[in-house]
């Protein structure tokens, strides 16, 4: 009667001309997909520094000196042109324009504009790709976070890093393919992030990232409880795998197999892990490039270590969320202190990377899910100012992993409104980034309900000025 229970992928799974659920372990074992990549790759890895909440481009990268002009004045209909607001601006009788308070200057052999903020990344802008003609179809937090995760706006699909692990597989088997690392702003707090941004969607779950904490052990239960020791652990998975086995001979799930690895995964982690987060073998001049926050654990001076640390055993996608970067008021406090939490750390993993000559192969990638309005929201007064969501226009940077450096990519209006020269949609930003790893986006498919889902869905197109 058992088998009665068996789901219907399963029975056509074990009934498959000759694939039984022995290959169908050994599929799963595998070091990706067959024909995987599908040209050769500049990058073998990404990380994604997610700066979330929508950093303000116009305070930022997007330099626009005439707004000194507008200053206080309303934003012309012809440039708002009717585009929807938020409700939390909606009811504003008056859109006052509102300059920077903060200077810039040109850096790099592009001539990128960088604010004074950012002194840090200024000083890499030869190093870095800048891509200031971004625009998402999302205008709140979530669904645009899950937008530029997982190709869709509703929650459910595959996370990018979940794609890339399916995709390509490992290259360590002593930790996850992908990781995941937060850290809070010191600020209101921040939008919240939730686990299935990094999550695995329809895909198996086993291609799901795994989350780093900075409290007790790195990983949950990692560490065996007080009379549990490693011989006795390793008796207790062999005879738990043992068990799992004849469960996956009877129904086939390949979420039995999941399992199976996930306890195997966890059981090298015990010793991979302590090694890993263990930074007092690095020497002064690794704190003296990432600055002391590297040394406080869940800073993310201290993930950005860890991130290098990560990729140099052989992780294949880590993504770190920094939080609180939604400034509705109060920009011109808040702003430069996010700034002073990322800047030098961002800065120092690119600078980290290539000297260690790993920046041609790693693809690095600093930008949140949206931009900021030109426009004041609430009160406009001589010091202060806030920003609404804005989809319209915002600006990433790329490094290494096959783009081109030194190269400014795209353009907005005077207003950094609108976008009049290259844009990007997220998509082709997508496209793009597996472009890099050696994938053509149309091709890594996976069969969910009838239907071939891809991280790009329908759309998307490699933007070539962006590669090297």
């Amino acid at each position: 009667m058992h088998r009665l229970h068996m789901t219907r992928r399963a029975l056509f799974g074990k009934a498959a001309t000759g694939v039984g659920v022995g290959a169908l372990a050994n599929l799963l074992d595998a070091e990706g997909l067959p024909g995987m990549p599908h040209f050769e790759p500049k990058a073998k890895r990404v990380i994604y520094l997610f700066q979330s909440g929508g950093p303000s481009q116009m305070d930022l990268f997007d330099y626009k000196p005439r707004l000194n002009d507008f200053a206080g004045k309303e934003l012309p209909e012809s440039i708002r042109n009717g585009q929807r607001l938020t409700g939390m601006s909606a009811s504003q009788s008056t859109f006052p324009v509102v300059p920077s308070k903060f200077k810039f200057k040109q850096y790099g052999p592009g001539g990128a504009w960088i604010s004074e903020l950012l002194p840090h990344t200024a000083k890499i802008a030869g190093d870095l790709t800048f891509v200031r003609s971004l625009f998402t179809e999302a205008i709140n937090h979530d669904p645009a976070v899950t937008f530029l995760q997982t190709g869709a706006q509703i929650a459910g699909r595959p996370s990018i890093g979940s794609w890339l692990s399916y995709g390509l597989g490992a290259e360590t088997q002593d930790l996850p393919a992908f990781v995941v690392m937060i850290s809070p702003g010191q600020g209101v707090g921040g939008q919240p992030l939730y686990d299935r941004l990094w999550g695995s969607g329809f895909l198996p779950t086993r291609y799901q990232g795994v989350k780093f904490r900075s409290v007790g052990d790195p990983v949950l239960y990692l560490s065996n409880p007080p009379g549990f020791s490693g011989e006795t652990r390793r008796k207790y998975l062999d005879a738990l795998n043992q068990i799992n086995q004849m469960k996956l001979d009877d129904f086939g799930d390949p979420e039995t197999s999941t399992r199976m690895a996930q306890y195997e995964m966890a059981f090298r982690m015990q010793t991979s892990v302590p090694e890993l987060t263990d930074i007092s073998k690095e020497p002064q001049s690794t704190f003296d490039l990432y600055g002391e926050d590297a040394r406080k654990p869940g800073t993310f001076a201290a993930n950005c270590l860890l991130a290098r640390r990560l990729a140099e055993r052989g992780v294949r996608f880590i993504q770190l969320f920094h939080r609180d970067w939604d400034h509705h008021g109060g920009l011109p406090k808040g702003l430069p202190n996010r700034c002073k939490e990322t800047d030098q750390a961002s800065a120092a993993l690119v600078q980290d990377l290539k000297q260690r000559g790993m920046l041609d192969d790693t693809l690095v990638l600093w930008g949140g899910e949206f931009g900021r309005t030109v426009y004041c929201q609430g009160r406009l007064t001589p010091s202060d100012y806030g920003r609404d969501h804005h989809p319209r226009c915002f600006t990433m940077w790329m490094a290494g992993g096959g783009t081109k450096p030194g190269v400014v990519h795209g353009e907005t209006d005077d207003y950094s409104y609108n976008i009049v020269k290259d844009p990007v949609h997220v998509h082709d930003l997508n496209a793009t980034i597996l472009h890099c790893l050696g994938i053509d986006h149309k091709k890594l498919t996976y069969r969910f309900q009838g239907r071939y889902f891809r991280l790009t869905d329908v759309h998307g197109e490699v933007v070539k000025p962006l590669l090297a």
